[in-house]
């Protein structure tokens, strides 16, 4: 027992990706049959040696690239999101409504840094993000499940049911983690709507946008010329495997952001100089090479999907981005059945039950494939060995 300890840390949950490593030590694979490891969303292969170039340039040849910047992150940078994004989603985004912080899960903490403290309600359509869900319980805000069935959709009308006085966001993920489905222009729309209906924040975090099936802006919601007053987006791109280099952003109102600069400064004082410069230099020389990246995911989400259809007894509910979320055969519950797929499988994937409430029972049925760093050769051999097990 530790004293004195802060209760809302002491009830928060272990990180789920740290969990399941715990279960693979000590094990030994055998080398006809080694760990296929897919339980966590993010590849692993570095960034493209152009990229890595410039990195190291920058580290050689710029000072700056060592110092602290801007609090809200460098106004290049800042400047190059609020153009893209503009010309993306057909709105008008300015650098002043745009903020640069360590990683996209940084960028929720301080998002709802701003918005909710302890006692007040943020509704969570589950299965969720874990990393939400344990902010949310360090800060002492209530996580109001919004159940979102086997569609994985959540549904607005569900959800205003939901709505208190302690209400004080909704909170979206598409392409969705760890549920892989991407919700429809037309839902993330319904969703503003009733978030402005009711004065609160809507937060839509597109952490795997650049992995979207669909062409074009994925919804309409920077068209509205008063945006800010309730949507807050999150971004991170993976597409440039900058990971390791920790690069968010938050697009929101200035005054918000100017609220969210105590936190950021408090917490990090500023995001990476280096990973910012990787950022900036890869959304301006590396469009194609995004584009190829993002065929290659589309190309495992086919394998995934057809190789899932092929074994009797599972159940795909959603596949998309980075992931394939699933329903098992075996009638053990999912997190017996996930370390069972380790000792008899070599497979290393994260039970149901860490992307949902304790009382939900349909996360015992559940299982999350992340499938970033596999390619579709290794997507066969996944398929093989989940064909061969006997649930």
């Amino acid at each position: 027992m530790i004293h004195p300890l802060n209760p809302a840390l002491g009830t928060t949950f272990a990180p789920p990706v740290m969990e399941a490593r715990r279960w693979i030590e000590g094990v030994t694979f055998p080398p006809e049959r080694p760990l296929i490891n897919v339980s966590q969303a993010a590849p692993i292969d570095p960034p493209p040696l152009a990229l890595r170039q410039a990195i190291a340039q920058a580290a050689l040849d710029n000072p700056a690239a060592h110092l602290y910047g801007p609090v809200l992150g460098n106004g290049d940078l800042r400047a190059e999101v609020a153009a893209q994004w503009s010309a993306t989603y057909g709105g008008t985004i300015t650098p002043a409504q745009v903020a640069i912080t360590q990683g996209c899960n940084q960028a929720f903490c301080a998002a709802l840094a701003t918005l909710a403290g302890a006692g007040d309600e943020v509704l969570l359509p589950t299965p969720w993000y874990f990393n939400h869900k344990m902010w949310l319980d360090m800060a002492g805000v209530t996580t109001v499940p919004l159940p979102t069935g086997p569609s994985l959709l959540p549904d607005p009308d569900h959800a205003a049911a939901l709505i208190t006085p302690a209400t004080r966001a909704i909170v979206l993920v598409t392409p969705n983690n760890p549920g892989g489905v991407e919700y429809p222009a037309e839902l993330v729309r319904a969703f503003a709507d009733l978030a402005r209906r009711h004065g609160l924040a809507l937060i839509v975090d597109e952490t795997y946008r650049d992995f979207d099936a669909r062409s074009g802006a994925p919804h309409d919601l920077f068209t509205d010329p008063d945006w800010d007053e309730t949507l807050i987006q999150l971004y991170l791109s993976k597409a440039y495997r900058l990971t390791g280099h920790r690069v968010g952003a938050i697009v929101a109102s200035a005054a918000r952001l100017a609220e969210v600069e105590k936190f950021l400064d408090t917490v990090a004082i500023c995001p990476s100089q280096l990973g910012q410069i990787a950022a900036l230099w890869g959304m301006q020389n590396l469009t194609q090479w995004v584009a190829g990246e993002r065929a290659e995911i589309l190309a495992r989400r086919a394998a995934m999907t057809a190789g899932l259809a092929a074994l009797p007894g599972w159940k795909t509910l959603g596949c998309g981005a980075y992931f394939a979320y699933v329903e098992h055969p075996s009638p053990l519950p999912a997190p017996e059945f996930a370390k069972r797929l380790v000792t008899e499988a070599s497979v290393l994937l994260l039970p149901g039950t860490m992307f949902m409430p304790a009382t939900d029972p349909a996360g015992q049925r559940q299982l999350r494939i992340a499938f970033a760093n596999i390619d579709t050769a290794g997507i066969a051999e996944l398929m093989r060995r989940l064909a061969a097990l006997q649930p």
